[in-house]
């Protein structure tokens, strides 16, 4: 017997192992949906970006360009989270980058284009060389960085990243799944010296190495993080 399964129900299922970054949670408040968090391409399909030289490798908004209908202010030194819609179903690591609103523009209305963005937060796998490689924001539906208390006062683009790593042994397969988040950073004491700023896309090759992963076989004793360090106060 031919079993016939309805298009719908496998999109539907597609979409379940997918997922996006839809509210901001500071100051104790969580936002509306694409209140605080620009509107993302995948709204409705959940998919990722795949290709690390498209423009969506910004903030992967739906209308490149547009902001959100709200800034939040977050205390510097202080968390700040995503929701996750549903949750993070794949293995891989979770970056977060800041990128300072030039002047004369604000959050809402900056492009986050060019040389603008550094690293706050990125993490790694534990396991490594057995069978049982885990990530810390596995089965998470929320995940959390703490802004660094030395960035300058001002208004900035908050990039979170989640890159799938389940497909990522070709070319192409590493899966990223991106939002931003318009935030007014308040009390930082300006002290952080950023290094070389990255721009996206520009920041990433697909040959990378933790691009460009196989994680199932032969088992993996490292990961090297694509991008830039983590900048520290």
């Amino acid at each position: 017997m031919k079993l016939t399964i309805p298009l719908a129900l496998l999109t539907a299922a597609g979409a379940q192992a997918h997922y996006t970054f839809p509210k901001s949670i500071a100051n104790g408040v969580t936002s509306n949906e694409w209140e605080t968090i620009r509107l993302a391409e995948n709204q409705y399909s959940h998919g990722p970006v795949q290709d690390v030289t498209s423009a969506a490798m910004t903030c992967y908004e739906k209308v490149p360009g547009t902001g959100a209908a709200k800034t939040v202010s977050v205390a510097a030194g202080s968390t700040f989270a995503f929701s996750v819609d549903t949750s993070i179903s794949h293995p891989g690591p979770l970056h977060f980058y800041l990128a300072k609103v030039p002047s004369g523009k604000t959050a809402a209305t900056f492009d986050g284009k060019g040389a603008v963005w550094f690293k706050i937060y990125q993490d790694g796998p534990s396991g490594l060389g057995t069978s049982t490689i885990t990530w810390p924001s596995a089965g998470k539906s929320q995940v959390e960085v703490t802004i660094p208390k030395c960035v300058a006062s001002g208004e900035y683009l908050l990039r979170v990243e989640h890159i799938a790593l389940h497909s990522a042994g070709s070319v192409g397969g590493a899966q990223l799944y991106i939002s931003c988040a318009q935030i007014n950073v308040t009390g930082g004491t300006g002290t952080l010296n950023t290094g070389a700023l990255v721009s996206f896309p520009g920041a990433y090759k697909a040959t990378d190495p933790g691009i460009l992963f196989q994680l199932y076989w032969p088992t993996p004793t490292s990961y090297v993080n694509p991008g830039p360090a983590v900048v520290k106060c």
